[in-house]
């Protein structure tokens, strides 16, 4: 299963980005996940969205190519960053890549709660009719005090937050492999 990871961080050292890495690396037998950079993607601008430029194109096409999308969602003020909405701006118009694609939310936050109140918002905007992109329902992956559970190599080393995140995994692979039959 090809899968490819959003992150709503640009930041070097982000604690979502490290969390990205680890799934990508502790589930490298389970699919093949990508990870994306937002960083030179341009501000959605509706003037040229049908001639986007070649980061534009070349993000759409990962994303089309994939099979499910795993969003990795910091908070913000609350909700999700800047550049991931507008990541979902730029998915959500012209040729609407993301409609029926699988989604998958976790997100990390050096808070108690992890991003519960971005990942609420996601899950509503993934719900939106430029969007439509199904999700997993009760499988949500909310990593709080994320700079207890992470070492400086970026390995997760809350045991009880790494098993949740086994079964989670178990079960999205399961979920999607039956939404392909």
């Amino acid at each position: 299963m090809k899968v490819v990871a959003i992150v709503g961080s640009i930041r070097k050292d982000s604690y979502n980005l490290k969390l990205a890495q680890y799934i990508q690396d502790r589930y490298k037998d389970r699919f093949d996940l990508e990870i994306l950079s937002l960083r030179g993607l341009p501000i959605y601008d509706q003037d040229i969205e049908n001639e986007p430029s070649e980061e534009v194109k070349q993000f759409k096409a990962k994303v089309a190519d994939a099979d499910a999308v795993l969003w990795v969602t910091p908070e913000y003020n609350g909700t999700i960053p800047g550049v991931l909405g507008n990541a979902i701006d730029w998915l959500s118009r012209v040729d609407r890549v993301m409609n029926g694609k699988p989604s998958w939310i976790v997100g990390a936050s050096m808070g108690a709660l992890g991003t519960v109140k971005a990942q609420l918002h996601l899950r509503e905007i993934l719900f939106s009719l430029g969007i439509s992109s199904p999700l997993l329902p009760g499988n949500e992956v909310y990593v709080g005090s994320v700079h207890e559970k992470i070492d400086a190599s970026g390995n997760l080393t809350h045991e009880p937050t790494a098993s949740f995140l086994d079964s989670v995994v178990n079960n999205f692979v399961a979920w999607v492999g039956s939404l392909s039959r």
